[in-house]
């Protein structure tokens, strides 16, 4: 798995000036690499969440990517300072700041890259959620699928901040959990305090990933994005701590719905059955 990099250092630090490819266990790639795999193929991208550092999310996307069932997709792994710069977790209404500005860079380079990808789509964890969306509101041409997992930011960004972004992606797909507690309790605190310093409206909006989308709904966005109350499904559910995990067929829809160790291959399951170019 090739993974497109916007950090500096391993651990914290800020966004760098250029994006670094690597793959093979930290191996720098070329350029060439990415444009001859990327090549006339459905590219799909995909990234971690906040309070990860560089090894976490290469294990997090690696992991999952051996849970997705799309043929001949090429994935692409994307890796952000998304790291505590000060305090763990404390400091997440600043991080923002990095997820959009590894946004930028990722749009700049994509447009001038991947002009031989087939389709270009997305996929997101936590705050990578704002990454992508920075992404495709940059982006010179439209994404076929947009894919995001217990997104850490306005459950308004698709009609308010990122309406852009709506028109510009043929299938948006939100998957969001009541009992995700890191979005219950640090979310709306970390909102209140990014209100005030620097973007959002402060006291009013829940997150993406525990509430869903806010209405009136994109008419590109899939209908189905509440998982089961029962099925006790936390933020860090979505992706594996380390690689591999086995793939599993849709539909888990029966009581008590995936077991703890199958979760993060159930939520690589949705993303392949709802990626259709």
């Amino acid at each position: 798995m090739l993974i497109l990099s916007t950090r500096v250092l391993p651990r914290g630090g800020g966004v760098s000036k250029a994006v670094s490819i690597w793959g093979d266990g930290n191996r720098p790639h070329s350029l060439i690499d990415v444009t001859k795999e990327i090549q006339g193929r459905d590219v799909l991208l995909v990234t971690h969440g906040f309070s990860v550092s560089q090894s976490e999310g290469e294990a997090n996307l690696c992991g999952w990517n051996t849970g997705l069932t799309l043929g001949s997709v090429v994935v692409l792994g994307i890796l952000w300072p998304g790291d505590s710069r000060w305090i763990p977790k404390i400091d997440y209404v600043v991080e923002g700041d990095e997820a959009m500005a590894s946004g930028k860079l990722l749009a700049d380079f994509i447009n001038s890259n991947f002009g031989g990808a087939l389709s270009i789509s997305f996929a997101s964890h936590s705050l990578g959620a704002r990454v992508v969306l920075q992404t495709l509101s940059g982006l010179n041409r439209k994404a076929h699928t947009l894919f995001l997992m217990a997104g850490a930011i306005d459950n308004t960004c698709l009609i308010a901040e990122y309406s852009s972004v709506a028109s510009k992606v043929q299938n948006i797909s939100v998957v969001a959990s009541r009992s995700d507690d890191v979005l219950k309790w640090a979310f709306p605190t970390g909102n209140v305090l990014g209100g005030i310093l620097s973007r959002g409206i402060p006291y009013v909006h829940e997150a993406l990933g525990r509430e869903g989308p806010a209405s009136p709904y994109p008419a590109n966005l899939h209908a189905d994005w509440q998982i089961p109350d029962d099925w006790n499904y936390g933020h860090s559910d979505y992706l594996p701590d380390a690689p591999p995990i086995e793939p599993v067929a849709l539909p888990i829809s029966a009581f008590p719905g995936p077991a703890p160790n199958q979760k993060p291959a159930w939520s690589a399951a949705l993303m392949s059955g709802r990626f259709d170019p």
